[in-house]
């Protein structure tokens, strides 16, 4: 809006950011603009995941002849947040050994009010007549039970713990020709984070790699958009003290609870994935496959092939020692959608459910 004076020419010039493209429409304008008018810039962007400041509007007014020149630039902290794509998950099944109090999908070793068959206990005033058990109340209706009545007794269904932690470690994602995995992983971690929160559960999100990047657990569809901002700001990193996986501060998660890794995975992460088994949690390591990656981007020869073979056994070895100690993995080729490659392999229970350490 023009407050002051009549203008004859001005040149009205948002500053984009790199990496934001014009699909639709124009983001400046020349004209005239006179005293008390409005005009307005509208256009559509396309861009990468990321966050963007949108913040400076150069205005460049000029007489008709082109002999007296002004430029202002109109400075604002406006940002734009480019979300990361979420993909529908059918119901994820997590088994953590700790619940919370409130109700949610996770079965929680108690008895109680649910669904499935838990076990029976003695008849107490105001249990439903429908939850009497006859044949238990027949069997142990003798001399010392006489007119006792069983019933049944469900178990309770809980919402659980769920922390994700996301790697961004550049030496784990990052492979020649500047060619990541990282936006699989992104990609992953958003799929999933809808998923736990669409259930009902209480789900936090960690990117381990460069700093202390943590996002607080919370519920419903505000954590949701919570989580899909700091997806859209992450971006490879490098740190020396998070160059391995045995930095991680766990203190940041309940002992007992869930936690899922995403992460390409080393063969040196293989004691600090145990370890973090060991202290008690449920862990589900979701590995986009560094080697088919890797592979496409090489000249189809024999030397190529058999190197890849040697690393693939390498990483069986690696996946059958984090299995026996109670950790579910999930490999997938990242040119296959993660939902349709997940589809019925995430709700698959843990192989060993007692991990070290008597878990």
């Amino acid at each position: 809006t023009n407050q002051g004076n009549s203008i004859q020419s001005i040149l009205l010039e948002d500053l984009l950011p790199p990496g934001l493209e014009v699909i639709d429409g124009d983001a400046s304008a020349l004209m005239a603009l006179p005293a008390g008018a409005t005009t307005k810039l509208s256009y559509d962007l396309a861009g990468r995941r990321g966050v963007y400041r949108l913040a400076e509007v150069r205005a460049t007014a000029t007489d008709r002849f082109g002999l007296a020149r002004r430029q202002v630039t109109l400075v604002d902290e406006g940002r734009l947040f480019i979300l990361p794509d979420v993909e529908k998950l059918p119901d994820l099944t997590v088994r953590p050994p700790r619940t919370r109090v409130f109700a949610g999908p996770v079965p929680a070793r108690k008895g109680g009010p649910g669904i499935e068959f838990y076990g029976v206990r003695p008849y107490q005033p105001g249990d439903a007549l429908h939850w009497i058990n006859q044949r238990a109340s027949a069997r142990y209706d003798n001399e010392v039970h006489a007119g006792h009545l069983y019933v049944n007794e469900f178990e309770q269904e809980r919402a659980a713990d769920v922390g994700l932690i996301l790697d961004v470690r550049r030496e784990t994602n990052l492979f020649p020709g500047s060619r990541s995995l990282l936006e699989a992983s992104v990609a992953a971690t958003a799929a999933m984070a809808d998923a736990f929160l669409g259930i009902g559960n209480r789900v936090g999100l960690f990117v381990y790699g460069g700093g202390l990047d943590w996002t607080q657990p919370g519920y419903g569809k505000y954590q949701r958009e919570r989580i899909l901002q700091a997806l859209a700001r992450v971006r490879l990193q490098e740190h020396q003290v998070f160059k391995d996986l045995g930095h991680l501060p766990t203190r940041l998660f309940p002992i007992r609870s869930q936690l899922v890794l995403i992460s390409p995975l080393r063969l040196a992460d293989g004691d600090d994935v145990v370890a973090l088994r060991a202290r008690g949690y449920q862990l589900l390591a979701v590995v986009p496959d560094p080697v088919r990656f890797e592979q496409r981007s090489l000249d189809d020869n024999a030397n190529a092939e058999l190197a890849a073979r040697i690393v693939r056994l390498q990483r069986r070895q690696l996946f059958q020692r984090l299995q026996q100690a109670g950790v579910q993995t999930f490999e997938w080729d990242v040119e296959i959608p993660f939902a349709s490659a997940a589809q019925g392999q995430l709700n698959r229970p843990p192989r060993w459910s007692r991990g070290p350490g008597g878990i």
